[in-house]
């Protein structure tokens, strides 16, 4: 990167020309990259809210580099910056697995750390000094001229909480924000949306920095409603502590959360990626490596303090009495995005004019050098010098997983007896081709209501409660699964996943059959809530990952997995919602009667299939719970539908607010042959 400048110009940032006439353009992939975060208007309020709160450090700037200045960085700044902080005297060096340390060493002192001289390097971040009173900013993301900015105000109230170096705090806080804003139940989630403050209410407790955030946050609300969102939010938190929290919320969630951390299943992630970062959060800042990997003692000592309300000491301490505090307030504007393209515009011709011929030709040639550079073919040298695993280095058998097929009263039965830790996870997959094709939005919407509407014995908030407090979760989706090498052969289901300790079998499937037998589709405000968090939360992962909906777009073009998809899930899916939350008044009676005639459909002991993975021994017990399921489970006649998709190619342009565009062109190569 010393030597050769191309590296700069292609992975930051360079003057994109190839003729004398020819406009000059900013190209770079970081700069497109950022280019694509700052599209998001959740990007941009999360910025500004660090801004906001740490403006004399370095959390007020933004790591990725800001599109509007990112021109500005020279190449000579970019390699001194790595000069000063790129050497291992400022790095931390993390190894997980179950190699041989002592040979993982050598090979890191031998390679790596040899090869350098120890440095006294100043990286450490200052502790901001708190505000005397709260900071208030107003700013403006872009909507296009054809978008309504009505509704479309973020609000949020924001709070420097503490330090990552207190693992009790740290961890508590976090559980806060769910107690407070990420159940059903939760209070100060409850009060905003009954006050009517926003059509989607969130919390965001960001721990990865030396002084954490806690932050309160209303979308698509408007700005003239910031004064009552802060008089909710401090009334509400007044009253946690004068009446005290609900002790089954607290329990609920601190159970739910124990449960997770010992599970320890962080999906694709893997797991010793999660523990590096874990470990930073106190090893960054002078603390233990493992002060945040030690969870089970920090839980302890939550749970011993809680007698003594340390919740609602928690929400005084950090909330109510604390002045280091910022409310953001992010405003739709219309023609913003053009007003900023014009003015870099109006800068780069600006430029241009000012350079004399020579200049001009030394921006085309060092372009010319960089396109060059990038169509060379490295020589086989440099090829050789990558280090490569070659079909000899890989284990080419295939893991295999044991499944039994067995049958409980007629129903088939996937077990996969491993050993689990002590927990058991279940999934029932019930057949939704009982739906007609009209119907199938339905599916997905329905699957996002249980679980979270009120039941025949439960309250909403009381369900939420139950299933935090007894079992590690129920889960209901609309799940596709595809024969193999055939993507017009699939099969759609409806999977209640559920997962718990052995000894709460029993439990999950009471609480499930609860659910599937018992949800009331009357509550009219309460689904509303929950269609808005669904459009809402539809709206952010279009913004953020516009690679994404265009490539599953695509798919429905030739695949009739890729239309059930689309209709399900994607931009109709999207669509399909957005008309619902329109014009919900005159939809919700049909609505209700819809969900209720489809539940009765997919809920069929006819069309279930189940798997479960635990230890053998446990079988019976699981045994004996399905067949008490299955029983109270209707028994009536199905009738399936085969889909007849129009699957036609398309050719769109979808149009969002964005700094970037998206293409994305496919096929399948085998039905091309």
């Amino acid at each position: 990167i010393y030597n050769v400048p191309e590296i700069f110009m292609q992975e930051g940032w360079h003057y994109d020309v190839n003729e004398d006439q020819d406009e000059l353009h900013y190209k770079g992939v970081v700069y497109s990259e950022m280019q694509g975060v700052f599209s998001s208007p959740e990007q941009i309020l999360f910025r500004a809210i660090r801004s906001s709160l740490f403006p004399d450090n370095a959390y007020g700037f933004e790591s990725g580099g800001d599109p509007d200045v990112i021109p500005e960085l020279t190449f000579e700044e970019f390699t001194a910056f790595h000069k000063k902080y790129y050497h291992p005297s400022n790095s931390f060096l993390f190894l997980y697995g179950n190699g041989n340390m002592n040979d993982q060493l050598e090979f890191i002192h031998k390679e790596y750390l040899s090869n350098f001289y120890s440095a006294e390097i100043h990286s450490e971040i200052d502790h901001h000094i708190p505000f005397r009173k709260q900071a208030e900013e107003e700013i403006f993301y872009p909507i296009s001229k054809d978008e309504e900015s009505e509704d479309k105000t973020y609000l949020s109230l924001n709070f420097v909480t503490g330090t990552a170096t207190n693992p009790t705090e740290f961890l508590a806080l976090d559980i806060l924000e769910h107690i407070l804003l990420e159940t059903p139940s939760s209070p100060l989630k409850r009060a905003l949306v009954e006050a009517q403050i926003g059509k989607d209410i969130f919390g965001d407790f960001s721990g990865s920095m030396l002084q954490p955030i806690f932050s309160i946050v209303a979308k698509n609300t408007d700005k003239n409603q910031n004064e009552t969102f802060q008089n909710v939010i401090f009334d509400t938190l007044n009253q946690c502590v004068n009446d005290g929290l609900d002790k089954k919320l607290i329990q609920g969630v601190i159970n739910s959360t124990e449960f997770h951390l010992k599970e320890a299943d962080f999906g694709s992630t893997p797991k010793g990626l999660v523990y590096c970062t874990s470990s930073l959060n106190s090893w960054l800042y002078g603390g233990h490596p493992a002060d945040h990997l030690e969870f089970q003692n920090i839980l302890d000592d939550i749970k011993h303090k809680l007698k003594d309300s340390f919740f609602e000491g928690l929400i005084k301490k950090y909330l109510l009495d604390n002045n280091y505090r910022s409310l953001v307030t992010l405003i739709p504007e219309k023609g913003l995005r053009e007003k900023s393209q014009s003015e870099i515009r109006k800068k780069l011709d600006k430029f241009k004019s000012g350079l004399t011929k020579g200049e001009l030709e030394k921006i085309i040639s060092s372009n010319a050098q960089l396109k060059q550079r990038q169509i060379e073919e490295d020589s086989p040298e440099v090829l050789q010098s990558i280090p490569i695993l070659t079909l000899d280095d890989l284990n080419q058998k295939s893991q295999e997983f044991l499944i039994v097929e067995k049958e409980v009263d007629g129903i088939p039965v996937l077990c996969h007896p491993v050993v689990t830790n002590d927990i058991s996870y279940i999934a029932l997959y019930f057949d939704t081709t009982v739906v007609q094709e009209e119907e199938l939005p339905y599916v997905s919407l329905l699957a996002s209501f249980l679980g979270k509407l009120s039941t025949k014995n439960y309250h909403f908030s009381d369900l939420s409660n139950e299933l935090n407090i007894h079992i590690g979760g129920i889960s209901f989706s609309n799940n596709i699964y595809a024969e193999n090498g055939r993507d017009d052969t699939f099969y759609p289901k409806m999977q209640v996943g559920m997962k718990g300790l052995m000894s709460k079998i029993p439990v999950m499937f009471n609480l499930a059959e609860e659910i599937i037998l018992n949800t009331r589709f009357d509550d009219a405000d309460r689904m509303r809530e929950i269609i808005q968090e669904i459009k809402s939360r539809m709206e952010m992962g279009i913004s953020q990952s516009g690679h994404v909906v265009a490539s599953q777009r695509l798919f429905s073009y030739f695949s009739k997995i890729g239309m059930y998809g689309e209709k399900t899930g994607g931009l109709s899916y999207y669509k399909f919602i957005a008309e619902l939350e329109r014009n919900y008044k005159n939809r919700f009676h049909s609505l209700s009667r819809i969900l209720e005639n489809i539940s009765r459909k997919i809920f069929n002991r006819n069309n279930l299939l189940a798997g479960v993975i635990q230890e053998e021994v446990y079988y019976n017990k699981f045994q004996d719970c399905v067949s008490k399921f299955t029983h109270h489970l209707s028994k009536e006649q199905i009738t399936q539908h085969k889909y007849q998709f129009d699957l036609t190619v398309k050719n769109e342009g979808l149009l969002i607010p964005s700094n970037v565009q998206y293409v994305c062109k496919g096929y399948n190569f085998k039905k091309l042959g």
